[in-house]
């Protein structure tokens, strides 16, 4: 009945002992951003929200490369931001899949979750102008 993986990894975002989060080179910051919309839908998925009627998924996938194009503290804000949300996401969803393997509606938690998930992505949004602000 679990049919998303507990294993939720964002490329380059690799926890160490005291929590804290370091970034691979190697990993583009759209690498993360879209690992992390994967597990906003998981955990979307999990909490019964619609996600076809998503009015914004053109503004979240040109978000990489827009806040890359912004550079400066913008781009740094978003990474960080991107790591702030791996942060509650990880524990998050493992925590709602394994109640959902215990038989308990993990639903309400579910919906909390990506309140909080929604609620954050937003304010890394506003980094960048929406195509009516830049008008």
């Amino acid at each position: 009945m679990n049919a998303y993986s507990s294993d939720f990894h964002v490329p380059g975002a690799q926890p160490t002992g005291d929590a804290q989060f370091s970034r691979s080179p190697e990993t583009t910051l759209g690498q993360q951003w879209a690992a992390l919309a994967d597990a906003g839908m998981a955990v979307a998925a999990l909490a019964g929200v619609d996600l076809q009627t998503d009015k914004d998924a053109g503004r979240l996938a040109a978000f990489p490369g827009q806040v890359e194009a912004a550079g400066g503290w913008k781009m740094e804000l978003a990474r960080n931001g991107i790591v702030d949300l791996c942060a509650f996401m990880q524990p998050g969803l493992s925590a709602l899949l394994a109640a959902g393997a215990r038989g308990q509606d993990a639903q309400p938690a579910a919906m909390t979750l990506w309140h909080e998930f929604s609620k954050a992505r937003d304010a890394l949004l506003a980094l960048v102008p929406q195509p009516e602000d830049a008008a």
